[in-house]
């Protein structure tokens, strides 16, 4: 793990962190406010609650640039793949016509602006005054945004540990492995005696009475030819 790799996976878990900590804020005061007009909670904007508050959470444990950090990238990837179907939830909620929609004035800015306080008829944004819409955006746009810095987070401690093991890998083999057999002169591998054959004249001499080799300490064979 080198000093690059260390800073750049500090400042994507910072802004995880800013990113996650945004939507968490906006959507805990929607979900709040819901709860004081006694209105039932989206499922959506729940899901997305509840993943705000476990990335926050996160993030700051993974955050130190150590081993530990860079050895959680698969959950990073489950993080991307969480945020990105929040992402789309939220995003179909509203479809193009974001603080257009029917789904904006009628529930989120209705209730973010607090007139359900002075209940009255609703046919558009301009009656609400488009009160939220910028926090909507925002939920949005931070939602998207924690999704892609989480898939970088993925791909940066993939790339690290990946790295790690090949070096680990190489270091091993060099010191503790077997060591290869030196080519000859002439370019063929020595060859190794067979266990039990001794070759002429590696440990007795020539028997001149036989021509056979002996072995050391053995007696040549008697001559049985009578002269």
């Amino acid at each position: 793990m080198g000093t690059t790799s260390k800073v750049c996976h500090v400042i994507l878990r910072v802004w995880e962190l800013i990113c996650s900590v945004i939507v968490l804020g906006l959507v805990a005061h929607f979900v709040h406010i819901l709860n004081d007009a006694g209105v039932s909670n989206d499922s959506r904007v729940v899901y997305t609650l509840v993943l705000a508050s476990i990335s926050t959470l996160y993030t700051l444990v993974f955050m130190p640039p150590l081993h530990y950090a860079f050895l959680a990238f698969p959950a990073d990837f489950v993080l991307f793949v969480a945020w990105m179907v929040a992402f789309g939830l939220l995003a179909n909620r509203t479809g193009g016509d974001t603080c257009g929609s029917y789904w904006y004035w009628s529930y989120w800015g209705y209730y973010w602006g607090g007139w359900w306080t002075n209940p009255f008829n609703v046919f558009g944004p301009n009656d609400i005054r488009w009160t939220g819409c910028s926090q909507w955006r925002s939920v949005l746009a931070f939602s998207f945004l924690v999704s892609i810095t989480y898939l970088l987070s993925f791909i940066l401690g993939a790339i690290v540990i990946t790295n790690h093991y090949k070096r680990d890998k190489h270091a091993t083999n060099g010191t503790h492995g077997p060591i290869a057999s030196q080519p000859s002169r002439f370019g063929r591998q020595p060859e190794v005696a067979q266990a039990g054959y001794q070759q002429p004249g590696a440990t007795g001499g020539y028997n001149p009475a036989g021509g056979y080799p002996t072995a050391a300490g053995a007696q040549p064979p008697a001559n049985t030819m009578n002269v």
